[in-house]
């Protein structure tokens, strides 16, 4: 299945996250930087608490603001505690503008959070 343009660089301002849903899939667009986009599962692994548009977005990660944990946006990988398991971490890339995102294509191993 080939990426889907599903938001626009306008819709998600530097240092934010919006939630999309994608095939099905709730995912969070998280913008760190001015050309940096990535798609992540929208959901803290840790209490199952929304990541977007309420997390706090750094450079390359974004805080879960209901108890602190962090998440790496390459790996999904949590960087701190209480979240011990990573969050899936989605194909994503930039055209002329668009958000493109492939659920099918995930970048990690790691499994949706349950609640």
């Amino acid at each position: 299945m080939p990426p889907e343009v599903i938001a626009t660089l306008n819709d998600v301002p530097v240092g934010s996250a919006i939630a999309v849903e994608v095939d099905g899939v709730p995912i969070a667009l998280v913008r760190g930087a001015p050309d940096a986009v990535t798609a992540i599962y929208h959901v803290c692994s840790h209490q199952y608490f929304a990541l977007a548009p309420e997390g706090w977005v750094d450079d390359n990660s974004i805080e879960c603001t209901l108890h602190g944990s962090v998440f790496n946006l390459d790996t999904g990988a949590p960087t701190t505690l209480p979240a011990l398991d990573p969050i899936p971490v989605y194909a994503c890339e930039l055209a002329d503008g668009d958000i493109l995102v492939d659920v099918s294509q995930q970048r990690n191993a790691a499994q949706p959070p349950r609640h």
